[in-house]
């Protein structure tokens, strides 16, 4: 059994690698190869039946996922909408996002997919409405602007269509604000969805009614219904840093301690029958009544916490051990982990491909394999419970360590003193205080969230002096395969009972893993890598020994922005610790927005800009020169010019900023590449005029994102490019490129991509600038589905 679930579970993890879905006939013929196979006896059999089992599942489950769709041509269009508000809103400041249950379309031939996610703006063309109070279980008549799911795609980034296809969401959008139809038609819908979501949203707002403008009011409501949203970057940056992020969510070791004290109580209530003479032992043993309780509690904590992987495991575990004393049936920890594993695979396929499946599974496991018939059950002492505590401390801390160096390109080396700290303060102090405030009457509720609060604080400010120190963390490229598990293969042989021989030799398959470097381009040569950041411009470019960031990308909204979602995370991931230089072409927020947040986390040699002194950037900058047409220098045999603006422009405060955008021409051996910034047809003039020569290129990054204002016919004469760059957002607002634009380098003969369509474009010299697109590379079957 054991071995038939480890096959299905590698099943479905193949499949979510998939370029594409296999067809009904290829899934009826592996589904029939597996059912032969069930008959055969062998290890390698059973193993291949349950694996060729989890594929076809997973590709049947998928199939059924995408097949509500909505149509290219209703993208962007106004559409009448009736139904149910599906989640727990989350409100910020330009206004609220929830999910939808689609009920029907009104006068309308449209097909909505069922549950579709929604953003209520207050802010709308320049005008400001107010925002309904939307509540979970509501019915609403909205009328809704929608478009097909879609995310940025980047190495080492969130897969933002893969997150939505597991929420079920197949079409995102926002509600038109001046709809005169917008109206909430019943106050409460009764559904089982709802009443949970409605039970979360309650108790949320208990809590932030409790907490006002409390700075971790957002850790204890993730505590408690495990909505983590309000928890600022900030405080995530820390938590992140010191190997507690964890805990700071319903965990299972929360689940498992509640769980076990409400058995424990319904177990000692039913050994006394109530205090009524029942003898109600006699008629169901406590054993029983212990084993149904906590999974009854363990249930109720879990859809609280909106049912995530790990809680997924804890709840399926306990139900499996329940199951086992309840019947009668003594069973082995393996099988218990095994179920629980099929389980989650089995309901969810696409929890296989995020980091907490690995990461809970991975460190049970690991406790089950440097413990189980090897540590002896601790005596009922406060020191024999510390040993233990420490043994498995110390067992999961080696254990994630190749998996945490995978998953997310470093590891704390504070983690274990954080969690030595965190771990009982957050799981026997903060959440039952948490719990309890959230669920008693005022004023004991108020009293209990504010002493959880202060634990929290206290435990913040530790966390964060922990954090601050730059041995904090250790950082390393995202390893290869191999490398993974030659580093495996050695924890595993570090933690292998006691007598092995030389277990600490196990060391040295880390070696290579954490003394990675990052790879670079040879000598003379230079990588580009054009990142997709939706409607803005960023651009990481690589020579063997420097590295520049020409733009930072758009600020999305006050705590996220081009930087923190898609540019910091491609340098972690590469093992990228330091800039040596940084580009901001101008101010407009498409390519300044991520600025300051970069300048915060990493570390820059200096910045470059058309920027006025008084700007956050400049003065966060560690030195600071203003972009002037003349600047050149050489880094590994790689020429780099400033072709604009002129020194003068700067004397002309009446210039727009896209007019004084910082143009720059890079050169590696025979090859070229020209990023125009934001200018137009009076600076391409000019630049034809005064810098001809100059201009010509290989590459050409579009200027102004292929408006009809830039790429004029003599600039594009001048630059003759062979492939032309336009980074933009999916159907932005501005409609860029310009259809009339595109037919002019169409005409041209001139090969075109966009980022909204390739995602990031790498681009290397020593291939002649042949454009890599990472959704072609990358591509899996949810992609533009």
């Amino acid at each position: 059994m054991r071995i038939a679930i480890l096959g299905f579970a590698c099943g479905a993890a193949v499949l979510q690698v998939q370029a594409a879905l296999p067809s009904p006939s290829t899934m009826a013929a592996l589904a029939g190869v597996a059912l032969l196979l069930c008959f055969l006896r062998g290890a390698t059999k059973t193993a291949m039946a349950g694996a060729l089992a989890g594929f076809c599942w997973a590709a049947l489950l998928a199939h059924l996922a995408l097949t509500p769709e909505l149509a290219k041509a209703d993208e962007g269009r106004d559409i009448t909408v009736v139904g149910t508000i599906d989640s727990l809103p989350h409100r910020f400041e330009q206004g609220v996002r929830f999910h939808f249950r689609v009920e029907r379309v009104l006068g309308d031939a449209a097909v909505v997919p069922p549950r579709v996610s929604l953003a209520w703006y207050a802010g709308y063309r320049d005008s400001v409405r107010p925002v309904a109070d939307v509540q979970p279980g509501e019915r609403w008549q909205l009328v809704v602007r929608l478009q097909r799911p879609h995310g940025n795609a980047n190495p080492h980034g969130f897969d933002y269509e893969a997150w939505l296809l597991e929420q079920g969401v197949r079409a995102t959008g926002y509600v038109r604000p001046e709809g005169a139809a917008n109206r909430r038609m019943d106050r409460f819908v009764l559904g089982f969805s709802n009443v949970v979501e409605h039970c979360r949203a309650t108790l949320r707002e208990r809590i932030l009614r409790a907490l006002p403008d409390k700075e971790y009011a957002g850790v204890i409501v993730a505590l408690v219904v495990g909505d983590q949203r309000s928890i600022g970057q900030d405080d995530w940056s820390v938590f992140n840093r010191t190997g507690v992020g964890h805990l700071i969510s319903i965990s299972g070791l929360h689940i498992t301690m509640v769980a076990g004290l409400f058995a424990s109580l319904a177990s000692f209530l039913w050994r006394r029958s109530f205090f009524t003479g029942a003898q109600l032992p006699l008629r169901m043993p406590a054993q029983k009544i212990a084993a149904l309780t906590g999974t009854a509690v363990a249930l109720a904590y879990v859809l609280l916490a909106g049912f995530g992987v790990p809680a997924q495991r804890t709840l399926y575990m306990l139900a499996v051990v329940a199951a086992a004393l309840w019947f009668g049936r003594l069973t082995q920890v393996s099988h218990v982990l095994c179920m629980a594993l099929g389980l989650v695979v089995l309901i969810d396929p696409w929890a296989i491909a995020s980091p907490g499946f690995w990461l809970s599974f991975g460190a049970v496991a690991a406790i089950l394999y440097a413990t189980t018939g090897r540590v002896a059950v601790a005596r009922p002492r406060w020191s024999g419970m510390l040993l233990v505590g420490v043994h498995t401390q110390y067992v999961v801390t080696l254990a994630l360590v190749p998996l945490t160096m995978l998953l997310f390109s470093q590891v704390s080396l504070v983690s274990p003193l954080a969690n030595a700290l965190a771990i009982p303060l957050v799981s026997f102090v903060v959440t039952p205080l948490a719990l309890a405030g959230s669920m008693l009457p005022a004023p004991v509720s108020t009293l209990l969230l504010n002493v959880a609060h202060y634990a929290v604080q206290a435990l913040a400010w530790v966390l964060s002096w922990c954090a601050g120190s730059r041995f904090a963390v250790w950082s390393a490229p995202t390893p290869e395969p191999w490398l993974f598990v030659f580093a495996a293969i050695g924890t595993v042989w570090m933690l292998a009972p006691r007598g092995w021989p030389h277990r600490w030799t196990g060391l040295a398959a880390w070696l290579p893993l954490l003394t990675a470097q990052p790879t670079h381009p040879p000598p003379g040569e230079v990588a580009v890598t054009a990142f997709d950041v939706g409607q803005g411009m960023a651009l990481l470019i690589e020579t063997s020994g420097h590295r520049l960031l020409y733009d930072t990308g758009p600020a999305y909204t006050p705590e996220s922005n081009g930087a923190n979602r898609v540019v910091l995370p491609y340098l972690k991931g590469r093992g990228i610790g330091y800039l040596d230089g940084v580009i901001v072409s101008h101010s407009d927020i498409d390519h300044a927005g991520g600025g300051r947040t970069l300048l915060d986390a990493i570390g820059v040699g200096w910045v470059a800009s058309s920027l006025w002194y008084d700007h956050p950037i400049v003065k966060a900058a560690p030195r600071h020169v203003r972009c002037s047409g003349g600047q050149r220098w050489t880094w590994d045999g790689v020429r780099f010019e400033m072709l604009h603006p002129s020194a003068a422009s700067y004397d002309d405060p009446g210039l727009k900023p896209n007019a004084r955008g910082c143009v720059l021409r890079i050169t590696a051996g025979d090859h070229a590449i020209l990023l125009a910034g934001d200018i137009e047809a009076a600076q391409e003039a000019q630049l034809v005029a005064g810098s001809a020569p100059l201009l010509r290129a290989h590459v050409l990054l579009a200027p102004h994102h292929g408006s009809g204002t830039s790429s004029t016919p003599g600039f594009l004469a001048a630059v003759q490019p062979t492939l032309v760059l336009f980074q933009v957002g999916y159907r932005n607002r501005y409609r860029h490129p310009k259809s009339e634009v595109v037919e002019r380098y169409e005409r041209m003969g001139i090969e075109r991509l966009r980022t909204d369509e390739s995602g990031a474009v790498m681009l290397d010299s020593g291939t002649g600038f042949r454009p890599v697109e990472y959704r072609r590379v990358h591509a899996r079957y949810w992609h533009g589905k």
